[in-house]
């Protein structure tokens, strides 16, 4: 393929995303397809010889189009959203074209620097503290990892690195390998999975915090067992406190947790992977109050702030932890500006070495729709939760199982988890709408998240009608089977 049929098919392709998208509500939200769907339909190895551009595109909509879950139609109700727009997937398509691997400034200096300023604006937009920022000689900084995952991942890392030297310090002789089988990180019973798996990485001990009764995590609660354990002769190194907590989106209590990690020297981490976007508004900044006191900070602009994953926003207050942890210099990625104190390179910050230039998907969005815009989004989506609660509310037959303060409802029927389970099974069976569940303490629980940046009222109503059909014919036969019985 030329320029000249690139220029033709570019365009070709850009109809099909536009069309595929303004079109999305029309295809079934969730796929019909079995495991192994895709491999009969698909060649045994690659062709000797090339294939034409059509050949290629006839096969999107007859192999892959079958096997997708539609994420971004406005019946997709399940997980968070991923966040999509125009403007991202133009930005996208530019760091495509330019193609760098951005590891260091030399790289390509446009990479690093434009992520440098655009993690400010981010930060400035949900009010971070000053020390969160790099502005031009700051101490702190953001940086864009791949996913919250990850973010968390870089945490640990560098806190466990920053805790062996300053126990080595304090006890020369204590070995690392004695040191690292002392640690102990902490996060919610409610967190999510990835902060277990980050412990795993790290080779440390992590112990759940057990949460109240909203499904917070409160001081007394994490200082009981930071007592407890250092009576045990561990050491606490390293707390993550989440923000919007995966199976209901409720907070931890950043202002009496940030005080006791800070005296403990223990690492406070916040992961508000979905809560993060909507501090851009005023009303739920509060929300984020208390992250003065912790060391790092991330959230996704890719699940709900426009910007097509991956797009994972994290600071440091103390970049030079991060960095410490990781630093290493070979010759053939040094360049004679690196000592300048003006330059990044990003890849002492990340597991991998290479990057892609995702920052241009920041630029495009938050130019293109400002804070305001953005701000709107949000809300907009806040108000579509709260009408499903008011629905919800109104019949007797369910109840609401966590306090709804973004965009996620958790609600079931009264009665058994059995029957909350088939509920769920005929709402996905009937592939309308796609809803996943949590469990809450000991109950089964259904998720209703907010997701599509085209959602409406109208889809919102759509959704509760059918899932109100669905609970009456299921609760029908469920009466009719125990009367048999």
């Amino acid at each position: 393929m030329d320029a000249a049929e690139f220029r033709k098919r570019g365009k070709d392709m850009v109809d099909y995303v536009a069309d595929y998208l303004e079109k999305i509500e029309k295809r079934q939200v969730f796929p019909d397809v079995e495991p192994g769907y895709l491999r009969p339909l698909i060649a045994d190895c690659a062709p000797q010889d090339p294939e034409s551009f059509e050949d290629v595109f006839k096969d999107i909509e007859k192999i892959i189009m079958p096997g997708v879950t539609h994420w971004h139609s406005p019946y997709f109700f399940a997980y968070f959203p991923a966040a999509s727009s125009f403007p991202a997937l133009l930005a996208d398509m530019l760091c495509g074209g330019i193609g760098c691997v951005g590891f260091s400034w030399a790289s390509s200096p446009a990479c690093t620097e434009l992520e440098t300023v655009m993690l400010d604006w981010l930060g400035k937009m949900v009010n971070l503290p000053e020390e969160f920022l790099a502005g031009k000689d700051g101490q702190g900084g953001g940086v864009i990892q791949g996913s919250a995952s990850e973010a968390t991942l870089m945490a640990l890392l560098a806190a466990r690195t920053k805790t062996i030297r300053r126990v080595q310090s304090e006890q020369p002789e204590l070995t690392e390998a004695e040191i690292m089988g002392r640690l102990v990180a902490y996060a919610s019973d409610q967190a999510h999975s990835s902060v277990e798996r980050a412990a795993l990485i790290g080779a440390v001990k992590i112990k759940n915090v057990p949460s109240d009764d909203t499904f917070s995590v409160c001081g007394s609660a994490l200082k009981k067992v930071l007592d407890e354990d250092k009576a045990a002769g561990l050491i606490p190194f390293f707390f993550c406190a989440t923000l919007g907590t995966t199976p209901c989106c409720s907070f931890d209590k950043l202002l009496e947790l940030g005080p006791i990690c800070n005296k403990e020297n223990i690492w406070m981490h916040i992961d508000a992977a979905y809560a993060g976007s909507a501090f851009i508004c005023p009303e739920f900044r509060h929300l984020l109050n208390g992250v003065e006191f912790a060391d790092s900070f991330n959230f996704n602009p890719h699940k709900w702030l426009l910007v097509n994953f991956d797009c994972s926003a994290m600071w440091v207050k103390k970049r030079s932890d991060l960095i410490g942890a990781f630093k290493l210099e070979p010759l053939y990625l040094q360049h004679h500006h690196q000592e300048s104190g003006l330059v990044t390179d990003y890849r002492h910050w990340q597991i991998p070495l290479g990057r892609r230039f995702r920052s241009l998907k920041l630029w495009f969005v938050l130019r293109m729709y400002g804070v305001k815009g953005l701000q709107e989004h949000i809300r907009k989506h806040v108000r579509l939760a709260h009408q499903f609660e008011h629905l919800v509310l109104q019949d007797e037959r369910f109840e609401i199982c966590a306090e709804v303060v973004l965009g996620l409802v958790c609600f079931r029927l009264k009665g058994s988890n059995e029957l909350n389970e088939a509920l769920l099974q005929s709402i996905n069976d009937a592939k309308k709408i796609h809803l996943v569940p949590c469990h809450l303490r000991e109950k089964f629980v259904l998720r209703f998240a907010i997701c599509s940046r085209t959602v409406e009222s109208t889809h919102v109503e759509f959704a509760w009608q059918h899932i109100s059909q669905l609970a009456a014919d299921l609760l029908k036969t469920w009466e009719q089977n125990h009367h048999q019985q």
